[in-house]
């Protein structure tokens, strides 16, 4: 494996360095990936523990089916936990490999917005499983249950859980997205302000696309998201406005 060396704006990779490079990446995070797997599958029973967290006392053993079932089920937590254990490495190594494509003054502005990354996607999923997932469950499982044997199968509730604690660290990307385009320039403050209403409407129809089936969980996953492109204005009428602090007029492209 080539071991990666810094590239800067200026250098000129040819196509067999820029592959070499993004092979060199991807094997970081598999090894990565790897290794957090391990981790999590070691430590299933704390994991199974925690996810299991939300429900109430009378569901924490979940129902299988097949004797291969709570195997599969197990690793497929491992997984989804080995995910967003090394989500912030395999975010860092995505941003390394497309850095070099911004110049020094497109750089300033990005660096900074990036480093907030990994501490947005905890919040997401902390915000996920401590205000989503209690609410939706607490609701699905009260729903009707006067006229329903209601009984959690393991497959299915963990596949929610799992996605809804991704999705949740993915939404609370939103200001940096928002402050980011602003920052180069791609659109304005103003631009957002006018079309808010068409950005109400994409929230509303982002939250009812995430994980949950349910108007509770979908509410729950649609105000921190109309909170967060409010707060995205604010930060990006304050700190985002191009030409300023050393802002862009326009964005800049690379030669290769």
């Amino acid at each position: 494996m080539a071991r990666m060396r810094p590239v800067s704006h200026e250098d000129q990779l040819s196509l067999v360095e820029h592959l070499d490079e993004l092979r060199t990446r991807i094997v970081v995070c598999l090894v990565v990936v790897g290794v957090a797997l391990a981790l999590c599958f070691w430590q299933n029973h704390l994991l199974l523990e925690i996810a299991s967290g939300p429900l109430p006392s009378d569901h924490k053993k979940l129902l299988t089916f097949g004797i291969t079932e709570p195997f599969t089920v197990t690793l497929t937590v491992s997984v989804y936990g080995a995910l967003i254990l090394s989500m912030p490495v395999l975010l860092y190594q995505l941003y390394a490999y497309v850095l070099p494509a911004f110049s020094e003054r497109e750089r300033r502005v990005v660096l900074p917005i990036l480093i907030f990354a990994p501490a947005l996607f905890l919040a997401g999923v902390a915000f996920s499983y401590f205000v989503v997932m209690p609410a939706a469950v607490k609701f699905l499982l009260n729903f009707n249950d006067t006229q329903f044997n209601v009984q959690v199968r393991a497959r299915d509730y963990y596949s929610f859980f799992s996605t809804t604690m991704l999705a949740g660290g993915v939404i609370f990307q939103l200001p940096l997205a928002i402050l980011a385009v602003v920052r180069l320039g791609i659109v304005s403050v103003e631009q957002l302000s006018k079309n808010r209403r068409y950005a109400y409407l994409v929230i509303a129809i982002v939250a009812a696309a995430l994980p949950g089936v349910d108007p509770i969980s979908m509410l729950l996953e649609m105000v921190p998201l109309l909170v967060l492109f409010e707060l995205s204005i604010l930060i990006a009428r304050a700190f985002g406005r191009p030409g300023e602090a050393g802002g862009l007029a326009r964005p800049s492209t690379q030669e290769r």
